[in-house]
């Protein structure tokens, strides 16, 4: 079966088509015919080789994904041949405390398609019956693909680790990346006032346009970040701080909270390693905190807001799985704005 992805880790030079076996699904498992996958930047990490976390090689490429069911193993009832799915690219066992207690993205054995697993770049993909969902009837296989990993991801980082409440100041740091426009939104639906915080003007402008309340650009002379957002909440500071930039932007991010502040770190985009000056959180009885995906029911809620239109996808571009390498280079492009998607031969 033919796929995107790479032979060995590596840069943008890496990426091609690759064979790997055509999957079947197991007890308890569903094969998807894809028509749509997305990218995300834990693609670039995957590619590039991510410390401690062995890739079977060749590997494709892709997190997320949307199509028509297309087999189904022994025990599956709620799925049927022809349905309309996308994926849930997050993995639990079921077994572990954390899975006991309805905490699914804390098991110890958690697991991201397209990370630890084949990817969705590609005609199938196996998951677990629990992982696939229909299609909300407002969403085309495309948005269906887009929306997964991002909304998820920002529904955990600012509800349950954020504890996002009404009238909380809300700062979103970069505006361009699938995540930040997801989180825009949640926030929003939550009761955020919400602002971005953006180097680039346009991109932050665009932001706007998913219910952002204001916009700010910063730059690391004469308007560093934690002036703009000091003087943009009026000397109060922000209650919540996301920041999946890192290193370059987390010293300054935690500067920026209020009392009681909490600055939700989902990825460390620019560089993993930052150095925080504690006394800053002791005083304000601030915390840092970090997220990853999302449980199951957290999924659910997710999965109703897109189905009611309270929340929806950002595509930045779309393109032909044939020229997944092409679309796979916007992520260096200075106005990517949302979701990288490829349409799999076959829609």
């Amino acid at each position: 079966m033919r796929g995107f992805g790479f032979e060995e880790h590596g840069g943008l030079e890496r990426l091609g088509f690759v064979e790997v076996p055509e999957p079947a699904p197991g007890p308890g498992e569903v094969r998807v015919a894809l028509r749509a996958a997305a990218f995300n930047r834990l693609d670039r990490f995957t590619l590039a080789g991510i410390p401690g976390v062995p890739i079977a090689r060749p590997h494709v490429l892709g997190s997320d994904g949307a199509g028509v069911v297309d087999r189904c193993g022994e025990g599956v009832h709620d799925v049927r041949p022809g349905q309309s799915v996308l994926l849930n690219p997050g993995i639990w066992d079921g077994t572990c405390d954390a899975c006991r207690r309805g905490d699914e993205a804390l098991c110890r054995n958690y697991r991201i398609v397209g990370e630890h697993t084949q990817g969705t770049a590609t005609r199938y993909v196996v998951v677990p019956e629990r992982n696939v969902h229909p299609l909300p009837e407002r969403l085309s296989f495309a948005e269906g693909a887009a929306a997964p990993l991002v909304f998820q991801t920002a529904w955990r980082a600012m509800k349950t680790v954020g504890a996002v409440r009404p009238g909380d100041r809300v700062a979103v740091i970069g505006a361009g990346g699938g995540v930040a426009t997801a989180v825009v939104q949640v926030a929003k639906l939550l009761g955020a006032r919400v602002v971005v915080a953006s180097r680039s003007t346009a991109k932050a402008e665009r932001a706007r346009a998913l219910g952002s309340d204001d916009t700010v650009v910063f730059d690391d002379s004469e308007r560093p970040l934690d002036r703009v957002l000091w003087q943009w909440s009026e000397k109060n500071g922000v209650d919540v701080v996301f920041d999946s930039v890192g290193a370059p932007t987390i010293p300054r991010s935690v500067r920026s909270v209020a009392r009681g502040g909490r600055v939700v770190v989902i990825g460390a985009t620019a560089g993993p390693v930052a150095e925080v000056d504690l006394r800053t959180l002791f005083w304000r009885q601030a915390s840092i905190r970090g997220s990853t995906m999302a449980g199951a029911e957290e999924f659910r809620e997710v999965l109703g807001h897109l189905a009611a239109g309270r929340l929806r996808p950002v595509i930045d571009s779309d393109r032909p799985l044939d020229q997944a390498v092409e679309a796979f280079r916007r992520f260096d492009a200075s106005d990517l704005f949302g979701k990288i998607v490829v349409t799999v031969p076959g829609s």
